[in-house]
């Protein structure tokens, strides 16, 4: 077919692959009108619809109306225009698959009933802004007060920012997480060790640097367990006895009954599963790497202290042996 020649709608099947039927219906509509029509009022064709409908099966494919196609071929848009503006739905439409195989991904592990299935859909679905005021809520209940001002830090590392794009495991994630903000024992729990750092660090010196317990525990810990020390062996004494004495010192406190009591609540606390498995949701939302695990520190630490409660000062108080 040389560029000056017309062919029927049946060549122009056999050049395209496409069928008569199909050609027609584009034809009828505008978008690959004819040529010409022969003596008898049969189409003809010119070689541009070819192309053309190369062009039409292409944009169909990539999911394209007809009208909107109709605009491209006869550049009344352009295919830039129409490209971004297409990629842009898609994008909505993936999220929005996304969560919704979240979501039913969660049911069917879970079990969950059907009004489980319900909170999972509306968490999963909230605007950005309903994200961030339902965990804004959250973090103001467990670290806000008249001491949230010390916890600006640690409320904004504990916030999570779900991509305007998130993959299966951040939905899913997120979902989760913003169940369990709305623990009310977690909550409590929370706001009762925030509670507890705050007035550690009114009875402590806050004009000078102060080491976290917690992270003191693991750092003092962890070479008893690669070490393969048990917390109640005589070789615990020095680890136990090292923790408390900085502990002590950062809170200007003596060795004591009550002081080791408050440091095994801390640590107790520290150990909340829950605040375990939130700091690793938060990790897939916010694509952080994952968090190590406190948790056999914080038993190994916790088993020690119980079987030493009494402190140096306990032992060296009158009348006691």
């Amino acid at each position: 077919m040389d560029g000056d020649a017309l062919c029927s709608i049946g060549d122009l099947a056999r050049l395209t692959g496409l069928t008569v039927k199909t050609i027609r219906f584009y034809s009828d509509r505008g978008i690959v009108p004819p040529t010409d029509r022969s003596p008898a009022g049969y189409r003809r064709y010119g070689i541009d619809a070819v192309a053309r409908l190369d062009l039409v099966r292409t944009l169909r494919d990539l999911g394209l109306d007809l009208p909107t196609i109709r605009k491209v071929v006869d550049r009344e848009l352009s295919l830039p225009e129409v490209a971004a503006a297409h990629a842009e739905a898609l994008a909505v439409q993936i999220r929005t698959l996304r969560t919704r195989h979240a979501v039913l991904t969660a049911v069917a592990r879970r079990g969950s009933t059907p009004e489980e299935m319900d909170l999972m859909h509306k968490l999963a679905t909230l605007t950005e802004v309903e994200r961030r005021r339902l965990i804004g809520d959250f973090l103001d209940t467990a670290f806000g007060g008249p001491d949230a001002a010390g916890f600006t830090g640690i409320m904004r590392s504990m916030t999570p920012e779900l991509p305007g794009s998130p993959g299966t495991e951040q939905v899913e994630a997120w979902v989760e997480l913003a169940e369990l903000s709305q623990d009310t024992d977690f909550r409590a729990a929370l706001h009762s060790m925030a509670q507890h750092h705050a007035a550690e660090r009114a009875r402590g010196d806050a004009t000078g640097l102060r080491r976290d317990p917690a992270a003191t525990v693991r750092a003092h810990v962890a070479p008893a367990l690669t070490a393969g020390i048990t917390p109640t062996s005589p070789q615990a004494d020095p680890i136990v006895e090292s923790v408390v004495t900085e502990y002590a010192h950062d809170i200007g406190h003596p060795d004591d009954l009550a002081l080791r009591q408050r440091l095994l609540t801390l640590v107790e606390t520290a150990n909340d599963p829950r605040r375990q498995r939130y700091l690793e949701l938060l990790a897939v939302i916010n694509a952080w790497p994952p968090p190590d695990d406190p948790a056999p520190a914080f038993t190994w630490f916790t088993q020690a202290l119980r079987a030493r409660p009494r402190g140096t000062s306990d032992a060296a108080a009158p009348g006691r042996t």
